[in-house]
């Protein structure tokens, strides 16, 4: 049997392909075999030492005798020649990003193979590599308020850094919850099945919720009303006032909603030096976090839930705050203001040039 010696770069090229975490579990081994042949142990000596077969052994040693590292490596398996070229590949990708589909608002893997002469398979397995996806869309609003930059600057200070003597609160309102109660009774999950409802309901009425989100805690100040007016909300800053301590400050964010800017706010407003309000952007309402809580409420809560009167649904409202507040969580705001400002004008240049 020839003997096996290993060079200097060799040895090394070795252990670094057994030390490194990304090398396959295979290389690593027969990275491990070569260097104990090269150290002159026997073949079954080698095959004792790692746990393999003295096959295993002698296959990788003489395959390193032969064509040195580059034997380690594994060949070429024998399998059906690849049918689609890089060019069919690069036509497909050029098609879906530069072309519109034909009476079709956007492409198909039907008809995508229909056009390019490919498979459905072969046009699915090639949008999966390069992360395409025709069928998904989605919507942006940009904000068109002159005072933008200004009003992220102050809404995101309280948010960002919650002043010590002062209460940060985010406030909106939630309009138009319907007490739904089904058609017919409502079948409960059970193994492999899940819960069953019918696709009818009965409207009940509606109610409007008006509520603030304590920026430090994540306690919510709420309040449901039958109506949504400025009386309300009056009503409503009124409440804040009784509830937030004496000796704090209320600096409250809300919406640029009519509601928020009535004759009567501004002039209750003045009376309540404490109150400072700080309104968000036009169509920023990504920027006021109790939207966040009203998410939740609407997923855990309305979405699924039957309520035959606006009673009912208003005692579960409150059930649901009041569960919250026990143990709150806040949201944690993790932007300054300037980068937000840098994204927003980075997705403004990106859909100012996009040629559409």
């Amino acid at each position: 049997m020839p003997p096996l010696s290993l060079t200097d770069a060799q040895r090394a090229v070795l252990e670094g392909w057994v030390r490194r975490r990304t090398t396959a579990q295979a290389l690593a081994l027969r990275s491990r075999i070569v260097p104990e042949c090269a150290e002159g142990h026997s073949i079954m000596e080698v095959s004792r030492r790692l746990r393999v077969t003295a096959d295993t052994v002698r296959t990788w040693r003489r395959r390193f005798l032969e064509r040195g590292l580059d034997g380690l490596c594994d060949e070429p398996r024998p399998g059906v020649p690849r049918k689609i070229t890089d060019a069919d590949v690069e036509r497909a990708i050029v098609k879906t990003l530069e072309e519109k589909a034909k009476n079709a608002t956007h492409w198909s893997t039907r008809s995508m193979a229909a056009a390019t002469g490919m498979s459905q398979s072969a046009i699915s397995r090639i949008w999966r590599a390069f992360a395409l996806a025709p069928h998904r869309s989605q919507t942006f609003k940009p904000s068109t308020d002159p005072l933008f930059i200004d009003k992220v600057r102050d809404v995101v200070g309280p948010c960002l850094d919650p002043p010590e003597k002062a209460l940060a609160l985010c406030a909106d309102e939630k309009s138009q919850i319907q007490a739904l109660d089904r058609s017919q009774p409502v079948l409960s999950t059970g193994p492999g099945v899940p819960e069953r409802r019918s696709h009818d309901y009965v409207r009940a009425g509606t109610a409007t919720l008006v509520a603030a989100l304590e920026v430090a805690t994540g306690k919510v100040i709420g309040s449901l009303h039958r109506r949504h007016r400025a009386v309300e909300f009056k009503k409503f800053l009124a409440k804040l006032d009784k509830e937030v301590p004496a000796e704090l400050e209320v600096r409250l964010i809300p919406d640029n909603h009519v509601t928020h800017k009535t004759s009567a706010v501004k002039q209750w407003l003045p009376a309540q030096p404490r109150f400072r309000l700080h309104f968000t952007p036009t169509s920023s309402s990504w920027l006021n976090l109790v939207e966040r809580r009203f998410a939740e409420l609407a997923q855990e809560e309305l979405k699924r839930g039957v309520h035959r009167s606006v009673q009912a649904l208003e005692r579960d409202i409150r059930s649901w705050f009041a569960d919250r507040n026990e143990r709150p969580r806040p949201f944690v705001w993790t932007k300054t203001a300037d980068e937000i400002l840098d994204e927003v004008a980075a997705y403004c240049r990106r859909i100012s040039g996009s040629g559409h």
